[in-house]
C-alpha cells in the first residue's frame, strides 16, 4: 500500500520549564500541510527498511519509522514483517515533523496491513510512546497540544489556509535550540493563551491570524542562525499576512491571503532562497491512497 505523511506547522508554540523526562511543557496549536512523505509497504517475512532518495533519513533504529514498527507489533503482538520504503520529501531539521509524520503513516499502515483492528485514539497513544508529536500527526487536521504536545484536542478551521514554507539549506538541532532558549530565556512559567487563536481560526479571520502566531523559540534559533531572520523578512517583504517558525525551526511559515497570493509570495522569495513550497492545510492526517 501507499500512504502519504502530511507535516505538520506550528502556528503557536509557548515554551515553558524542562520536566523531569528532558521535555518542556508546551502550549502549540499545529496543523498538517501537503507537504508530504510517502511510504510504500508491502508483505514480508521480515521487516526491512529503506529511504529514498538514499542519505535524506537514517535507516537504522533512530529512525521513528522503525520505533514505530516495533510499538505497533508490540501492542498488538504480531509478528508479521513488512517491507517499508520511505520516499522522503519532508526536509530534516526544519521544524515540520517529518518524522513524526513518517511514524504515524506507520503505525496507520501496519495497523491496515495486519489487520490489528486499533481504533486511530489507540493509535494515538501508542505514537506518545514514541515521540511527542506522533500523536497529532496521526489525527492530522488542525489542533491544540499540551504537556510535551502529546495531550492534543481538535481546532475548527473555516477555511483552507495557505501558506508558504521557506527554510535555509542548513537544518537545526532541536536540543540545542531548546538548550538556547533555556539559557536565554531562565523562566519556567507558561503564559500562553491560544483560544483568541482557535477563535480566529473557526472565524476565518486572516489578519487575526496572522496577529496571534507565535513562537517563543524563534530568538533562540536565530541566535544559533543569525541568517534565519533574513528568511523571515524576506517573506514578510513579499507581502505574507504573518510569519512564523515552525516548531525549533529552520523552516519559516508565511501566511498568505489564497493560493494564488501564496504562489506570488514564493516566486519572490525564491529569488534569495532555494528551499520554498507553496502549501495548503489539511483536514486529516496519514491517508493510504493505494492498496
Amino acid at each position: 500500500m501507499r500512504v502519504v505523511a502530511p507535516a505538520k506547522i506550528n502556528l503557536y508554540l509557548a515554551v515553558g520549564a524542562r520536566r523531569s523526562d528532558g521535555l518542556h511543557e508546551v502550549e502549540t496549536v499545529m496543523q498538517s500541510v501537503s507537504l508530504a512523505d510517502e511510504l510504500i509497504v508491502d508483505p514480508a517475512g521480515v521487516v526491512s527498511f529503506d529511504v529514498e532518495p538514499a542519505g535524506a533519513a537514517p535507516e537504522d533504529d533512530s529512525n521513528l519509522v522503525v520505533k514505530a514498527v516495533r510499538a505497533i507489533a508490540g501492542a498488538a503482538g504480531r509478528s508479521e514483517g513488512a517491507a517499508i520504503r520511505l520516499l522522503k520529501r519532508i526536509p530534516s531539521g526544519a521544524g515540520l515533523g517529518g518524522g513524526s509524520a513518517d511514524a504515524a503513516a506507520t503505525l496507520v499502515a501496519l495497523n491496515e496491513l495486519w489487520s490489528c483492528g486499533i481504533s486511530r485514539k489507540a493509535l494515538e497513544k501508542i505514537g506518545a510512546g514514541i515521540g511527542a508529536d506522533v500523536p497529532f500527526c496521526v489525527r492530522g487536521g488542525t489542533a491544540v497540544g499540551s504537556g510535551a504536545g502529546e495531550r492534543i484536542g481538535p481546532l475548527v478551521v473555516r477555511e483552507v489556509l495557505s501558506w508558504v514554507i521557506a527554510m535555509p539549506p542548513a537544518p537545526l538541532s532541536t536540543a540545542e535550540v531548546y538548550e538556547a532558549h533555556d539559557a536565554l530565556d531562565g523562566s519556567d512559567r507558561l503564559e500562553s493563551d491560544p483560544s483568541e487563536l482557535a477563535d480566529a481560526l473557526a472565524r476565518g479571520e486572516l489578519s487575526r491570524i496572522a496577529s496571534l502566531l507565535r513562537n517563543d523559540l524563534e530568538e533562540a534559533a536565530a541566535a544559533s542562525m543569525p541568517s534565519l531572520l533574513l528568511i523571515r523578512d524576506a517573506l514578510a517583504g513579499a507581502g505574507a499576512l504573518g510569519v512564523v517558525m515552525s516548531g525549533s525551526g529552520s523552516a519559516w511559515c508565511g501566511l498568505a491571503r489564497s493560493a494564488a497570493h501564496a504562489e506570488e509570495i514564493a516566486s519572490a522569495v525564491r529569488a534569495n532562497v532555494d528551499r520554498v513550497w507553496v502549501v495548503r492545510s489539511l483536514d486529516r492526517g496519514p491517508r493510504i491512497v493505494e492498496r
